[in-house]
């Protein structure tokens, strides 16, 4: 902005005032009208929608705010090994959320953030023998691991699948069931993402979102990284989606299930 604005004096270092008729200050303005529309180049799109609203940058948020709710951090690959941790299953009580999954032999299911690929793997068991799953991520590390992982336990029926900001990158109208782990909070295009998972889906098929319960500020884990089921059916309502049923049984989390409305 100071390099630009310096063009106020153009008045002296241009002297062609005969053939243009343009003012010094006109100038000026209309050249620090350009350096500050670049300077918010990538967020301007977020900032004029009525979607999306910037706001201060909280210690666990992105500074975006979706729905009157700030978007969190991405957890990164580094902390890979934080979810194959072996107090996960009795913390988050896996086996009581494939319970509630009803998955069913030879079912597609898409495991969205799939990160290492935990649940990935324990929902391609569920599926054989012709079943499919496919494991989603936005880190390319991620990916690595998952598939790294998979290898190790010798199934062959997960596809990992890199996908973007706003896309999860999935064959239309493919999947029977979607599903995101404590991942929805951390999206930073939530309606987007929500929108490619609902043309992904099969008529009748179910998307599952599980988030830590912001209701109980007993559950170890920091705010933002936590949904209220309230908001999870608000958001969901912008989409072609029918609540179905609320699972309470896992002791933090809570498994908030939907049916495509098409």
């Amino acid at each position: 902005m100071k390099n630009t604005c310096f063009l106020i004096r153009i008045r002296s270092l241009i002297r062609i005032s005969s053939l243009i008729r343009i003012s010094s200050l006109s100038i000026s303005l209309i050249f620090c009208s350009v350096a500050v529309s670049q300077t918010i180049t990538g967020h301007s799109k977020d900032v004029t929608s009525d979607r999306y609203k910037l706001s201060a940058v909280s210690a666990d948020g992105i500074g975006k705010n979706y729905m009157n709710r700030e978007i969190a951090k991405v957890m990164g690959y580094q902390a890979a090994s934080w979810l194959e941790r072996r107090e996960r299953i009795d913390e988050e009580r896996t086996d009581l959320l494939m319970k509630a999954l009803e998955l069913k032999p030879n079912m597609v299911v898409a495991d969205i953030g799939a990160g290492t690929g935990y649940l990935s793997r324990r929902m391609a068991q569920a599926v054989l023998p012709l079943g499919k799953v496919y494991a989603v991520d936005i880190q390319p590390e991620m990916i690595s691991i998952l598939q790294r992982l998979s290898r190790d336990t010798r199934l062959s029926n997960i596809e990992a699948r890199l996908s973007t900001d706003k896309d999860v990158s999935l064959p239309l109208a493919g999947v029977d069931l979607a599903i995101m782990v404590d991942v929805y909070h951390e999206l930073s295009y939530p309606y987007e993402v929500l929108a490619s998972i609902v043309r992904s889906l099969k008529p009748g098929g179910k998307i599952v979102f599980v988030e830590y319960k912001a209701e109980n500020a007993n559950i170890p884990i920091k705010f933002l990284h936590k949904m209220s089921e309230a908001q999870i059916k608000l958001e969901a309502s912008q989409h072609s989606l029918v609540w179905e049923k609320t699972v309470d049984t896992l002791p933090w989390q809570h498994v908030v299930i939907f049916r495509v409305n098409k």
